[in-house]
């Protein structure tokens, strides 16, 4: 599983990483709920600084997370940050984001990976060698999932074939209409994702039968 970071996307990007986006008030005494970009639930839970980036902010201003818990069902945490006492106050900070310095990056111990890691890295068919395309993004989830962007000459439908103009077919060599899906989600979990190799830029899934065309 990986412990996900997300930095910020704009200049000072080396500086700071998100960790959580502010998306509504909870309840009328100041808590908040967070979308979390971050497996480090200390991150919401232990009191302490943290910085709020502003929709009109260039540069994070510290704040104290006073609490936090986790609300498993909907994947937010409610937190409670000192000097936010009304909704009228959370709400002003919908959209806010979370950060703190990209010097707190944590060590992650064997078989864990930060985000910044993954995007990027090239996703092959274990058994093939077959690429399959790149890692765009992370969603989190109970497990969470690679979002692939498909490599053009990866087909989901291994019924079609191509014509020597380059058209999608069917094994009668008939035109189709089916537009190939741009992106699949795998979970990433060892029995599927047994190999993530940093070094090389490369992923190798071994996905269930059905998987690649479920996500279609």
């Amino acid at each position: 599983m990986p412990n996900t970071q997300c930095p910020m996307t704009n200049d000072k990007s080396d500086n700071w990483l998100e960790i959580g986006k502010i998306v509504s008030p909870q309840g009328l005494s100041g808590e908040l709920k967070v979308y979390p970009v971050s497996d480090f639930p200390e991150r919401f839970e232990v009191p302490g600084k943290r910085w709020l980036l502003r929709l009109d902010g260039t540069e994070p201003q510290p704040i104290e997370l006073l609490t936090g818990r986790y609300i498993s069902n909907k994947n937010l945490y409610v937190i409670k940050l000192a000097g936010v006492k009304n909704c009228d106050q959370a709400e002003a900070l919908r959209g806010c984001k979370l950060m703190v310095p990209a010097s707190d990056r944590p060590q992650l111990g064997k078989d864990e990976y930060h985000v910044l890691d993954l995007i990027g890295l090239e996703v092959f068919m274990q058994a093939s060698g077959e690429l399959v395309g790149t890692v765009v993004d992370i969603i989190p989830a109970g497990n969470d999932l690679l979002e692939v962007k498909l490599d053009e000459s990866f087909t989901t439908d291994k019924g079609q074939m191509t014509n020597d103009k380059g058209q999608m077919t069917n094994d009668k060599g008939q035109m189709t209409n089916d537009k190939k899906q741009k992106t699949v989600l795998i979970p990433f979990v060892e029995a599927i994702a047994p190999v993530v190799d940093l070094e090389s830029g490369r992923i190798e899934i071994t996905p269930p039968p059905g998987l690649l065309e479920i996500n279609n």
